[in-house]
């Protein structure tokens, strides 16, 4: 009997109306090397405000990760939303992996739309993409949220028992999750207070809708976030830096948190949100916007003179 009915396929309507009512537009943009970024770009940029590009982490598409934040950012940002390579519309027949690719392909998109300057917000492996972003391109990128980005992960961290799994293949079997079963374990040390009696049938239509595309491509991302990787060879950014996490992460411990700010010292400020998991825009929406509007948005009184007097954040 042929499907009639898709709660996924649904909701991810329901996404894209409420994206394009707060005034994004899907476009889609040839990078001319066998690589197309999807963005929910601006149906109009205004040049008066400044720019704001939220990056999504491994999971669904970028709409459903920052669903809850673009209408309130929009009314003060010119608010940019790409899908990463093998995420939504977005993919490339290159064989880089790495999150300094993915970096470089979100910067070329918005050289596109003629953008120069602008902050990110990060969240997972989308502050991995950030943080290259800032390292990569310091003249470009004003102010950087990283939210529960492992950023700071070595190779030897999975060895010494600091994860939840015990291999970088039984990482990928739950974050990449093709069964009801995995499902149910990624949401479990996904959240502080997991939901519970989710139908199967219900997990199945999104592990159909969301999770089968890209598979393989995917996994390379993950080997590549984890393979070599030493804390020695992070650089360490210059930019204004906002780090936020879940108290009770299991996917990257908080000690990657504070491990991260003693990497970049007074540059950065570490805010910890209570009763939270690795997923704090979907069980903490509101504390997580409001730290971010905080560092974002609210002008304190400059600290010294420099290109982000006017706006830093000082812990």
């Amino acid at each position: 009997m042929a499907k009639c009915f898709s709660f996924t396929a649904t909701r991810d309507w329901c996404y894209r109306y409420s994206f394009s009512n707060a005034g994004l537009r899907s476009s889609t943009t040839d990078l001319g090397d066998g690589t197309v970024m999807h963005v929910w770009a601006p149906k109009a940029h205004i040049q008066s405000k400044p720019t704001l590009v939220l990056i999504h982490g491994i999971g669904a598409n970028a709409m459903w990760q920052w669903n809850d934040f673009v209408s309130p950012l929009m009314s003060r940002f010119n608010v940019y939303v790409p899908d990463l390579l093998f995420f939504g519309e977005s993919y490339t027949t290159r064989p880089e992996r790495s999150e300094q690719f993915q970096a470089q392909c979100v910067m070329r998109v918005m050289d596109a739309y003629g953008v120069t300057v602008m902050s990110v917000v990060g969240i997972s492996y989308g502050g991995f993409v950030g943080y290259s972003m800032a390292a990569q391109f310091k003249e470009r990128l004003d102010k950087l949220v990283l939210c529960c980005a492992g950023v700071c992960l070595e190779e030897k961290d999975m060895e010494k028992g600091m994860f939840k799994v015990k291999s970088v293949d039984e990482a990928i079997s739950m974050l990449l999750a093709q069964t009801p079963d995995k499902m149910r374990e990624l949401m479990k040390i996904s959240f502080h207070k997991p939901t519970k009696g989710i139908p199967s049938c219900f997990l199945n239509d999104f592990i159909h809708v969301m999770c089968t595309e890209y598979l393989q491509e995917r996994k390379e991302l993950i080997q590549a976030l984890h393979k070599d990787r030493k804390l020695s060879d992070l650089p360490k950014i210059t930019q204004p830096t906002l780090i936020i996490w879940g108290e009770h992460d299991q996917i990257f411990p908080l000690e990657l948190g504070h491990r991260l700010k003693r990497h970049l010292g007074d540059n950065a400020e570490l805010v910890i949100i209570k009763n939270a998991g690795h997923a704090i825009n979907v069980e903490k929406p509101k504390e997580l916007y409001k730290h971010m509007k905080s560092f974002l948005i609210d002008p304190l009184p400059p600290v010294k003179q420099g290109n982000y007097s006017n706006d830093r954040k000082t812990d």
